[in-house]
């Protein structure tokens, strides 16, 4: 079992306040699926330089973009709305090195919910801030009293995403306030909601695995459907660790 894929995770951060010190923290459901998934899961924290990040890198066969609190809508010019939760500078600095070093060396690389929104700002694309202003005819993509929801997703003909899950809909948890308003040049739409929003995209360069999904595949206990995803991540990961051998082979 020691040809396991390593995978890295980024993790939040949170800041001191008066019983605590700053500290890095990361969901189990993570590391959990992964480990399911028959990778080896490995923490990235939330290093800001570039000289730090690419040697942990170098190190991994694939990076998961983890979820978390909203991005500053003010460095995306955009106008800060109330229901907007700025994640920690720290981390935002740090994921967007992240998502730019990913895209940089084709790390195979799996993007959920903030990770997804992330990836796609860093590679050119735009956020709605709040959907239910932004969109006023979207359906809830969030329970606001913070309870569970959950909403169907159709996916696109042709794409990884109607591979790995088959033709036609399946019903996904959706815990978000912010969207994809404008996909960034490298990705293409794997899956839409009703209403028209982006659930999930991928890459377009055959070269370089990576999808983009909105919901939590993490977060279901290990359902069969979101390890359906996890597991072809992971399967992206190892072939993309065994490529350098074949390469000098040939």
């Amino acid at each position: 079992m020691n040809n396991r894929p390593l995978i890295g995770i980024n993790m939040d951060l949170r800041a001191s306040d008066k019983s605590r010190n700053p500290h890095s923290l990361m969901p189990t459901g993570y590391y959990d699926a992964l480990l399911t998934a028959g990778a080896l899961p490995i923490m990235i924290p939330p290093v800001t330089r570039e000289s730090d990040m690419l040697p942990i890198l170098e190190r991994l066969d694939g990076v998961v973009l983890a979820g978390g609190d909203d991005l500053d809508p003010r460095k995306m010019g955009l106008t800060p709305h109330p229901s907007v939760n700025v994640m920690s500078e720290r981390r935002e600095l740090s994921d967007r090195l992240l998502c730019k070093l990913v895209q940089q060396e084709k790390i195979p690389t799996l993007g959920i919910g903030l990770g997804m929104q992330e990836l796609n700002v860093v590679a050119g694309g735009g956020l709605f801030v709040h959907l239910p202003e932004d969109l006023p005819k979207c359906i809830p993509h969030f329970d606001p009293h913070g309870g569970a929801h959950r909403h169907t997703v159709v996916m696109r003909p042709k794409t990884r995403l109607a591979e790995i899950y088959g033709p036609g809909e399946i019903r996904v948890n959706s815990y978000h306030h912010m969207g994809v308003r404008k996909l960034a040049p490298p990705f293409r739409i794997s899956a839409l909601a009703p209403d028209g929003l982006i659930e999930a995209y991928e890459g377009k360069d055959p070269s370089w695995w990576v999808v983009g999904v909105q919901w939590h595949p993490e977060n279901e206990g290990h359902i069969s459907l979101d390890m359906q995803l996890m597991e072809a991540f992971v399967e992206a990961a190892a072939s993309a660790k065994q490529a350098p051998a074949l390469a000098r082979v040939g």
